[in-house]
């Protein structure tokens, strides 16, 4: 028996100690090993629940969200009861039922450019669990600079994909996607909705690539990008090559991290940039739900506009909104009465907020967008008399 394994480890890791490949040796590098997950999401649970159990020594996590109801289709580090908490609380605990050999780290923050490089110095390997584009190139630009593997996985309604970035001779997550998209042209995870098995397996697959470079183990993704097709259940890998011309990992001209929010239209991250988002969100015309009931009430004259995808709209819609997906609103502007108070309606209230600039850039000047969308609509609802 190895002195760097307690006795109760060895028996909880008995089938790794008879794998081909682990082994004794393969374990204790598991147990040596600081792995750090960025996100305590969709992606982060399974990764961060499969890591715990295969014994990664220390597993640190980064978050600063609270737990949502609606984040429990697929969010399996978090139930029920959990609903309200910190995400890394209920996180730490779910890790130390599952493995209480392991050492878990937890970051109550957003991953930000202030302090990116402190904490993902720190570890070893770096799992992007992150479902915004902003956190993405943060990520990868940090493991770029302190040269520490970027385990990479994105997911998206029934598609999702995987890969490993930043290793020493792979290609970097900006030589597949240079620059960020503009903001408001690519819906997040809560807007489009996702499968809730979908995180799963792409999570998964990214415990597998961790534990992979951890013990120096098969092939890794790295200069591969596995894609993966649920509904026609079809998994494809394309090449990745290393781009010379790539800022970050080729030219090296990036030397230093900046925050991308207001690129790719993202919640800040750190509190000056929340500063800056929100006097920026209170540029736009906003009516509170509370108002709105009231001016519903009245029969004041007004027109609700929805910007969601029809789909949206099937599940839940306020009652008379007229339905208008953000991809069409420049064609249906000449519709719209310009005498009238408009309304504009989406999940969140970022659509709404973008449907709102581009009307009044068109000359609109009696236009809203409803606070917090659908989601605090609904959250907000009056009791049932």
């Amino acid at each position: 028996m190895r002195p760097d394994l307690s006795p109760a480890e060895w028996r909880r890791y008995d089938r790794h100690l008879s794998l081909p490949g682990v082994g004794p040796e393969g374990q204790a590098r598991l147990k040596a090993a600081r792995v750090l997950v960025v996100g305590a999401g969709g992606l982060g649970s399974p990764t961060a629940l499969y890591l715990a159990a295969a014994g990664v020594g220390t597993l640190a996590l980064v978050d600063h969200d609270l737990v949502d109801e609606s984040n429990l289709q697929r969010q399996l580090l978090h139930g029920t009861r959990d609903v309200g908490r910190p995400k890394l609380a209920s996180a730490r605990d779910r890790l130390h039922d599952v493995n209480p050999h392991v050492h878990v780290v937890l970051h109550d923050a957003w991953l930000t450019s202030a302090n990116a490089l402190e904490i993902v110095g720190a570890y070893d390997i770096v799992v992007d669990g992150t479902d915004n584009f902003a956190t993405r190139y943060l990520i990868n630009d940090a493991c770029v600079l302190l040269g520490r593997p970027n385990v990479h996985g994105a997911i998206f309604q029934f598609d999702g994909q995987a890969s490993v970035f930043a290793t020493d001779d792979g290609p970097c997550y900006r030589c597949l996607y240079p620059e960020p998209p503009p903001a408001g042209t690519v819906p997040n995870c809560a807007e489009g909705g996702v499968l809730g098995v979908l995180p799963g397996l792409i999570g998964t697959i990214q415990a597998v690539e961790t534990i992979k470079l951890i013990l120096d183990l098969g092939e890794t993704l790295a200069g591969r990008l596995l894609l993966a097709d649920t509904l026609g259940m079809q998994f494809r890998t394309v090449r990745v090559s290393r781009d010379p011309n790539c800022p970050a990992c080729g030219t090296r001209t990036i030397t230093k991290l900046i925050d991308y929010d207001e690129f790719c239209g993202t919640p800040a991250l750190a509190a000056a940039a929340q500063a800056q988002a929100h006097a920026h969100a209170h540029a736009v015309p906003e009516i509170a739900p509370e108002a709105l009931r009231e001016r519903l009430a009245r029969g004041d004259a007004l027109d609700l506009i929805d910007v969601r995808e029809p789909h949206e709209a099937a599940v839940s819609r306020i009652p008379g909104s007229r339905l208008i997906p953000l991809g069409d609103i420049d064609t249906h502007m000449d519709a719209l009465p310009r005498d009238r108070d408009l309304v504009l309606v989406c999940r969140s209230g970022k659509r709404s907020a973008d449907a709102v600039r581009r009307l009044e850039a068109a000359g609109f000047n009696r236009v809203w967008s409803l606070t917090g969308g659908m989601l605090r609509w609904e959250r907000e609802a009056p009791p049932a008399p």
